[in-house]
């Protein structure tokens, strides 16, 4: 959020102003326990209109290296909320909780506001039976529930081009609300969990994205709201952010009329199951509206792409969008809202069946949401998926360095930089290198060093090659590793021919004659990988040299 100076308004969100007062930066104050609604209060409308939001630059600029976007129905390691809201909202909370923490096998990350907080929170929960082992809670303040919205996106940094592996990574964005609080929150989850953060700048609500994987790309989808919000960039512009950021060919699509849905997110109508398997809503009382033939159309588009396509009921009723796509898949759990106004709970049993036969090896829980529902959102816009490590039990590093091609001297200092992702931690890691673009690492730079320091310097070897790589091998605790490799080839100038051992220009019989001579005598010369033994390594690492050549 930007700030003005002007006065500062309190505002008790959903009712009136309960205070003025004068002061440098402007803030909004939500009570707790007040259902502050998804959409933006009129109170909120009005501090806007003095107050706006407009994003902030980028930090850091966009991620550098491949970048994949997992989706939803990926593996999950766990779901972040917030404990905000009445009783009723924190009653859904909780048997979200209890389901994502057992029968969903991943951790719930909660924010709670204070430490009494915490208590009163573990107290409902333990009672509900979920599993506290997995549920860890984050003592810092927030605004509102709406996590989909808020809080972080994740990416996997320095994919391999098939789109496995690589680290996880954050992208923000600036909340399209005026709720400071909730705006924070990644930033200071990416703090929390030393992971690489970087800010779009986008104003932006994260309901009104949904994506489907690639290998590395995939493809994104949003509503032209994201137009409305962000009015000094174009569409070709937003999509090229995305893009950069996310490595999704991202489609717009129409919204809804805000009489019918007053968030106008893309989540309130579709929800990506797999790569190849996508739910939309079905508008069974008003084939003919317009919001019904925007979902028929999207449809439409799927199946021509190949997509398996399933429809789900959607009505509207006293002002309330009722919507069935609306839900939380974690792992094997998926968790689906239910509803007992009649208009809607006519269609809770259809809506079962859909989603079981979406996923028939899945779990499919419904949640009563009538209390939540109401205030423009539902279970998928109170959470926020924190993807499982794309390495599983190894640790995940992505090497930030020696990526550019560029050329380096015999002797000349170089710093290798790497981000690993572990929740084990790292141990040791070695430093290796190639002179034929990767199809092999016979050369020893380094062994054993502190692989956590995430930096290494080191002594550039005179090898003299057009085509050399570096592999950086980390491992955690328990013997786990795993590897990265420089992204593309680069030089070594070379002052000399390690190879030619004889001194005489070329390479030829008498140098192998030579190599092999002094590595029976453990001569330092034979020591190519310069590890101090005598061993296989160093006869890869000369014949590595020799078929290198002399410059």
């Amino acid at each position: 959020m930007t700030t003005h100076t002007c006065c500062a308004l309190v505002l008790l969100a959903g009712l009136a102003p309960i205070a003025m007062g004068s002061g440098e930066d402007p803030s909004v104050v939500y009570p707790e326990g007040v259902e502050v609604p998804r959409s933006m209060t009129i109170e909120e409308r009005a501090f806007v209109e003095t107050n706006p939001i407009v994003a902030s630059g980028a930090r850091g600029g966009a991620p550098v290296g491949l970048i994949r976007t997992p989706g939803e129905y990926e593996p999950a390691e766990g779901i972040i909320m917030t404990w905000e809201g009445s009783s009723a909202w924190k009653s859904i909370l909780a048997q979200m909780t209890r389901e994502i923490t057992t029968t969903g096998d991943a951790d719930a990350y909660i924010f709670v506001d204070t430490t009494s907080e915490r208590t009163s929170a573990s107290d409902q929960l333990t009672a509900i039976g979920a599993d506290m082992s997995r549920v860890e809670f984050h003592v810092r303040a927030t605004d509102t529930i709406w996590a989909r919205d808020f809080g972080p996106r994740y990416i996997f940094l320095g994919s391999a081009p098939d789109g496995t592996g690589g680290v996880r990574a954050i992208v923000d964005h600036t909340y399209n609300r005026p709720r400071p609080n909730d705006n924070a929150l990644p930033s200071y989850w990416a703090g929390a969990r030393g992971e690489p953060s970087f800010l779009i700048p986008l104003v932006h609500g994260g309901g009104n994205y949904h994506l489907e994987t690639g290998n590395p790309g995939g493809v994104g989808h949003a509503t032209r709201l994201i137009a409305n919000e962000n009015p000094g960039l174009s569409e070709s512009e937003i999509v090229q952010l995305w893009k950069d950021y996310q490595n999704l060919d991202t489609t717009l699509y129409t919204p809804y009329p805000t009489f019918v849905d007053s968030t106008q997110h893309i989540d309130m109508w579709m929800i990506m199951l797999d790569d190849d398997k996508v739910m939309i809503s079905e508008w069974v009382n008003e084939p003919s509206a317009s919001w019904a033939m925007t979902s028929d159309n999207a449809a439409a588009d799927f199946a021509a792409r190949g997509f398996q396509v399933y429809r789900v009921p959607a009505v509207r009723s006293g002002g309330t969008h009722y919507t069935f796509t609306n839900a939380v898949i974690c792992n094997d759990l998926v968790l689906v809202p239910r509803y007992t106004n009649s208009t809607a709970s006519q269609f809770n049993d259809d809506a079962l069946m859909v989603w079981e036969s979406a996923y028939p090896d899945k779990t499919i829980v419904q949640i009563n949401c009538q209390a939540l529902v109401t205030a423009a959102g539902v279970m998928h816009c109170i959470v926020k998926h924190v993807p499982a490590p794309a390495t599983g039990d190894a640790p995940g590093v992505y090497m930030t360095s020696q990526n550019d091609g560029l050329s380096l001297d015999p002797s000349e200092p170089v710093e290798t930089t790497w981000l690993f992702d572990s929740p084990e931690g790292v141990t040791t890691a070695d430093l290796l290198l190639s002179t034929d673009g990767g199809a092999s690492f016979p050369m020893t730079i380094a062994l054993g060093f502190d692989g956590s320091s995430g930096a290494y310097y080191w002594e550039v070897p005179d090898v003299g090659t057009t085509d050399a790589r570096l592999r950086l091998v980390i491992r955690d605790p328990d013997g786990n590793e795993s590897f990265d490799d420089s992204d593309v080839s680069f030089t070594i100038t070379g002052t000399s021919c390690p190879a030619d051992l004889t001194g005489d220009g070329m390479l030829d019989f008498f140098d192998l004659s030579a190599f092999l001579e002094a590595l029976g005598n453990e001569d330092p010369v034979a020591d190519f990988s310069g590890d101090g033994l005598f061993d296989f390594f160093d006869v890869s690492a000369f014949l590595g040299a020799f078929g290198v050549g002399c410059p």
